[in-house]
C-alpha cells in the first residue's frame, strides 16, 4: 500500500459518528450511534476500491446480523493461541450476546482477556466483528425477558439463566462486511 493510500483511509476510517449516546438496553450506554465508514485496511493486491461510493451500509450488515442463526467467537487462550466456537446467540441493542458455561474454555479465555472476534458462517456475505466483551447483567427483568422472547422466537427454547451459565454481550469496536460477488466495491470497515 502506497503512503497516500494509507493517508486516505486513514482518513476515511477517522471520520466521526453521530457522537450520540444511545441506551443499549441492559444497563449500559453506546457511545457514538452510527459507526465511521471507510475500507478495510488491506494491501492494494486486493484491489479494494477507493472511497465510500459501493461500501456497505451498517442497517444492512445489522440485517444479517439479526438473522443469522449462528456465530463463531474466536477467543484467545492463556498461552496466546486462538480458540473459536459456534454459539447460538442474538443481535440486539449494538452486541451480540450469546451464552455459555462458566466452566467452558471461552468464558475463562474471556475472563482474562473480554476480547473477542465474532464472525458470521458465511464466506460469501462476510461480517466480522472485533468486540469487548462482558457479562451481560441478568438481573434486569425487563432484558432477561426480551431475551427469553428472541430465543424462544429464534430457537424455540425458553433463555436458560442458571448459576453455571452466563450470557456476554460482545460490543463490536470494529466491523468487516462485504459480498464476495463485488468484494473490491463493498468491502467495507466501521469504527466504533
Amino acid at each position: 500500500m502506497t503512503a497516500a493510500n494509507h493517508k486516505r483511509m486513514a482518513k476515511a476510517a477517522g471520520r466521526k459518528g453521530s457522537g450520540r449516546k444511545e441506551k443499549n438496553g441492559s444497563g449500559g450506554e453506546r457511545v457514538g450511534g452510527e459507526p465511521r465508514v471507510g475500507r478495510p485496511l488491506m494491501p492494494e493486491m486486493y484491489g479494494i476500491e477507493k472511497g465510500e461510493k459501493g461500501t456497505m451500509k451498517w442497517a444492512e450488515v445489522c440485517r444479517k446480523l439479526e438473522e443469522a442463526r449462528n456465530y463463531w467467537v474466536t477467543t484467545t487462550r492463556a498461552d496466546g493461541r486462538p480458540h473459536a466456537m459456534p454459539v447460538w446467540g442474538f443481535w440486539m441493542d449494538g452486541a451480540v450476546l450469546f451464552g455459555t458455561g462458566r466452566a467452558t474454555l471461552k468464558a475463562r479465555n474471556l475472563g482474562r482477556l473480554p476480547r473477542a472476534v465474532v464472525h458470521l458462517e458465511s464466506g460469501d456475505d462476510v461480517v466480522i466483528l472485533e468486540c469487548e466483551v462482558r457479562e451481560a447483567d441478568t438481573s434486569d427483568e425487563a432484558f432477561r425477558k426480551r431475551v427469553d422472547q428472541a430465543s424462544r422466537a429464534k430457537y424455540k427454547m425458553p433463555l436458560m439463566v442458571m448459576p453455571e451459565t452466563m450470557l456476554f454481550r460482545a460490543v463490536p469496536k470494529v466491523a468487516l462486511a462485504w459480498r464476495e460477488k463485488d468484494f473490491p466495491r463493498s468491502a467495507t470497515r466501521f469504527v466504533f
